[in-house]
């Protein structure tokens, strides 16, 4: 074991040695990592988008439609511009904002008297990046619910409201496209609400109201979020995931380094030389896989203690598992760097095919973007990826708050891999440059 554990201290001393190169590995992915979890929300768990951006194009100007702008404005899920409509077009014709609403001239009135289903109602346009299909629809939802909540409340207790009423007894006698039963009914209807309303004028301070002054018809439910963790205390934490992620993308970057340089030493004759020693195979591949571990182990390690330390990410799961998992994922990383030694030819036709691949695998694993937003089929495919498994069961120690069991899979999956590209390293090593 001696000259293995020589050839492994060379390793470290070299790696270690070059400030420039250390600041680089650890610096880098603890500076993107902090970006990527600030913009997933932080320690809060919210993104920090403040909102989707649309324009609003106002062509009605009325008190209905001021106050919907109005509480449009005031939703927390929105951020809200006033625009022409040449503004907002060139807006989203270009991409600067994702969506645009336009109220036609008359839409106050128009929408109040189309509200009991007999008149025709106005159009909302509504312009739209088409690579922005979710804001959209999350933005007609919360006009839906604005515009139902000003144009009933303006309906039923504000002066538009009377004269909207009065105008529609009036136009229904003379409709020739309502039935006979349903225009007895509905004019009715209209003449109670009409009373009701005088009645509210004429006792302002009457208790016991029906409908609180200001009040509109509301959404018919409200809901409750409750975000689940398997610790009640632990909670999620977006520096978990961006670290988690970034980690693994650098120490995979860090790991086809080493496999270029593996070649870089190979074209010079060192390992020829080596291979003249009385060493075996196993012994010279073994320490510089058991260097490469240790090397990007500490590399994740400083990113993890930077989360912990100054964001406050918790190991809410179980600590053994933590651990392990990092440390089968850092010999995932050792073994992927032989492996590209083994396989690659020259230093410059390698490193190229390696980023590619590294890049794929650190996209398909989840490093940027959650994999709960991938397509059904692209999320089960992905299970195929080591990478994968090393996110998931870091999120899984972390935020998730899960047990040494649920980090048992990923391990396993992950020692699996770096069997395997330890095997192929093994057996494909070319100790001669070509």
């Amino acid at each position: 074991m001696r000259p293995f554990f020589a050839l492994l201290t060379k390793d470290l001393k070299l790696h270690f040695g070059d400030r420039r190169a250390l600041l680089m590995t650890l610096a880098v992915p603890i500076a993107i990592a902090s970006f990527f979890g600030f913009v997933m929300g932080g320690q809060s768990g919210k993104p920090k988008g403040g909102g989707i951006t649309i324009q609003v194009v106002d062509f009605d100007g009325g008190p209905i439609t001021s106050e919907i702008v109005t509480n449009l404005t005031r939703d927390e899920n929105l951020r809200v511009f006033t625009a022409t409509e040449a503004e907002a077009r060139d807006g989203v014709l270009n991409g600067r904002v994702p969506v645009a609403v336009i109220f036609p001239a008359g839409f106050g009135e128009a929408a109040a008297k189309s509200f009991f289903g007999w008149a025709e109602r106005p159009e909302l346009t509504i312009l739209h990046d088409p690579s922005h299909n979710a804001e959209v629809s999350l933005v007609q939802g919360l006009l839906m619910q604005h515009v139902m909540e000003t144009v009933s409340r303006e309906l039923f207790t504000g002066p538009t409201g009377k004269k909207v009423v009065k105008e529609s007894i009036e136009s229904l006698a003379g409709s020739p496209g309502v039935a006979e039963t349903d225009r007895a009914a509905l004019t009715d209807f209209l003449r109670s609400v009409d009373r009701w309303m005088d009645h509210r004028s004429a006792n302002p301070g009457e208790p016991g109201r029906a409908v609180a002054p200001g009040g509109g018809l509301k959404m018919p439910f409200t809901t409750r979020s409750e975000a689940l963790t398997k610790q009640v205390e632990v909670h999620y934490n977006g520096y978990a995931h961006s670290f988690a992620g970034m980690g693994v993308q650098f120490v995979l970057m860090a790991a086809i380094e080493a496999g270029i340089g593996i070649l870089a030493e190979r074209r010079r004759g060192l390992w020829r030389r080596l291979r003249a020693a009385p060493l075996a195979r196993s012994t010279l591949l073994g320490a510089r896989a058991a260097s490469g571990t240790v090397i990007s182990l500490v590399t994740m390690g400083v990113c993890w203690a930077f989360a912990i330390l100054v964001f406050r990410v918790q190991v809410g799961g179980s600590w053994v598992g933590f651990i392990a998992t990092n440390v089968a994922f850092a010999a995932l990383a050792s073994s992927f760097g032989l492996f590209i030694a083994a396989v690659g030819r020259t230093p410059e036709a390698t490193r190229g095919v390696a980023i590619f691949a590294v890049l794929i695998l650190v996209m398909l694993g989840g490093a940027w973007v959650p994999t709960f937003i991938f397509p059904a089929w692209l999320q089960s495919a992905t299970l195929a990826v080591p990478t994968r498994w090393a996110i998931d069961g870091m999120e899984a120690m972390t935020w998730r708050g899960l047990g040494l069991s649920a980090a048992g899979p990923p391990i396993a999956v992950l020692l699996g891999y770096s069997a395997l590209f330890g095997g192929l390293a093994l057996y494909w090593f070319q100790w001669d440059s070509d």
